[in-house]
């Protein structure tokens, strides 16, 4: 099975929105750099990663040290006892997908207004 690194990513940031955490507070939580955590959270490098990189990640996101390794096989995430039924986090859920989608479109964008401006 192929490694899903776009669903690490979604999963680090949906985590880090539910602690309130930003991305210099998981490195220095972690150890992992910011740059690290930035190219696998955007998949913007794609790399083999030293599994301990996962396993940091995952308990400074008070995740089990196996938890993003999971999502990265295909297994998915699975929500904690508590999580599963919170509203709040089904909300937040939508607003992720949504300000995703609104980067999605936003990259395009830029990306279109590059070119142009390269043509003669």
């Amino acid at each position: 099975m192929a490694e899903n690194w776009d669903a690490v990513g979604d999963a680090i940031t949906a985590r880090l929105a539910e602690l309130q955490m930003t991305q210099l507070e998981l490195a220095a939580e972690s150890g992992v750099s910011p740059a690290t955590i930035r190219e696998i959270q955007y998949n913007r490098l794609a790399r083999r990663r030293s599994p301990r990189t996962l396993e940091s990640l995952s308990t400074a996101l008070k995740w089990p040290a196996s938890y993003l390794a999971d999502i990265l096989g295909g297994q998915g995430s699975r929500p904690h006892a508590d999580e599963a039924n919170d509203p709040v986090l089904r909300e937040l859920s939508v607003v992720h997908d949504e300000l995703q989608s609104l980067r999605d479109r936003v990259e395009r964008i830029e990306r279109r207004l590059e070119s142009e401006s390269e043509q003669p």
